[in-house]
């Protein structure tokens, strides 16, 4: 399945995870039935996978996660804020070159609308 199709897919799921929720819960929260309403439809999901991080050619021993990928394809980054701020679409542009993806979706679920609270960014 090619980015495109799947980037509808995932979209589907957050619609049907904030009709059903609403805004303002934690960002955990959605991130289960996320889960859930993603795999209901067919698709295999990575939950707070472990991305290896070099520097200088070392393996660094940090700790460092991406809430959720797609088919080995596409990275989400969930957050429940007031406003998303510039720090978190950088965020996700390192995200994605660190984790070698294209696409990637910033979902904030804490808005009255979540048709523009869906960012999709690209390498």
């Amino acid at each position: 399945m090619i980015e495109e199709e799947l980037t509808y897919k995932i979209r589907g799921a957050i619609f049907a995870v904030y009709k059903e929720l609403g805004p303002g819960l934690l960002e955990n929260i959605y991130e289960v039935a996320l889960i859930y309403e993603l795999k209901k439809r067919g698709l295999q999901v990575e939950q707070q996978k472990q991305l290896k991080v070099y520097y200088d050619g070392v393996l660094l021993p940090v700790d460092y996660r991406i809430d959720l990928i797609v088919e080995d394809k596409i990275i989400l980054e969930l957050k429940s804020v007031t406003e998303l701020k510039d720090v978190h679409f950088k965020q996700m542009l390192t995200y994605l070159r660190i984790a070698k993806k294209r696409v990637g979706l910033l979902i904030n679920f804490n808005t009255d609308d979540i048709v523009k609270s869906i960012h999709r960014l690209v390498l």
